[in-house]
């Protein structure tokens, strides 16, 4: 699973670590991104522009308002019928510099961010979804993360993990054009746990509304919860 990102990167920030993309207009960090709210993705419709996409496909057996698909499984989204075109036709990167797991304890489910080891933000394999309906009444384009099985870092505390993908195949997953399914196989497999480390965060990360600073530092069993600041 994923199910929560930051990306505590500014405008010009964004800039610098992504120059083949172009960084919006406006974006501020984030620091405890979930499903149902707008992520920074790049889709692979020729533009090469970071732009704010929400995550979560609408189930089409289900239109509640909180019914989403957020992560498909890389290793059969191919042969799925609900993510196959999409696979096939419409990629995306959906940008972070970190992502978080949760680990039962005694104490209940606590925290886990994952970043790369010298801190480079990096992306994830996404696909999306033209013209969905949108909370604000809207329609617009909407993504979800693919998964695969956990390196030995991240399955101490989950077995799956979301698809980072090498920097050198972004031009590969944002090909325009229909690819065959056998041709990116080779990229479907989990970032090498060598190259990432990870650290637990504060229990109030648990809320979808804490968006702070607070979300992305190490944090020890005992220390005082601080008050942060939250985002509707």
């Amino acid at each position: 699973m994923c199910t929560r990102i930051s990306l505590t990167l500014d405008r010009e920030s964004l800039a610098r670590a992504f120059p083949e993309f172009v960084p919006p207009t406006e974006w501020r960090p984030r620091y405890n991104l979930s499903p149902g709210q707008p992520v920074l993705a790049v889709l692979n419709d020729g533009a090469y522009a970071m732009r704010p996409v929400f995550w979560g496909w609408r189930k089409p057996w289900a239109p509640e308002k909180r019914s989403l698909l957020v992560n498909a499984r890389a290793e059969t989204a191919h042969q799925k019928p609900t993510f196959r075109e999409a696979f096939l036709r419409r990629r995306c990167l959906v940008l972070a510099d970190g992502f978080y797991e949760w680990k039962d304890t005694p104490q209940g489910k606590r925290p886990w961010r994952f970043t790369l080891k010298d801190g480079r933000p990096f992306a994830l394999a996404g696909l999306w979804v033209e013209d969905q309906p949108l909370p604000d009444g809207t329609t617009g384009p909407a993504c979800l993360v693919l998964t695969v099985d956990a390196n030995a870092l991240v399955g101490r505390i989950h077995p799956r993990m979301p698809l980072v993908l090498p920097r050198n195949m972004y031009e590969v997953w944002l090909a325009p054009h229909e690819v065959v399914p056998w041709d990116l196989k080779p990229l479907l497999r989990p970032y090498p746990d060598e190259g990432m480390r990870a650290h637990p965060v504060n229990p109030r990360c648990n809320n979808p509304r804490f968006d702070d600073p607070i979300c992305v530092q190490p944090y020890e069993e005992g220390e005082a919860q601080q008050p942060g600041l939250f985002h509707s």
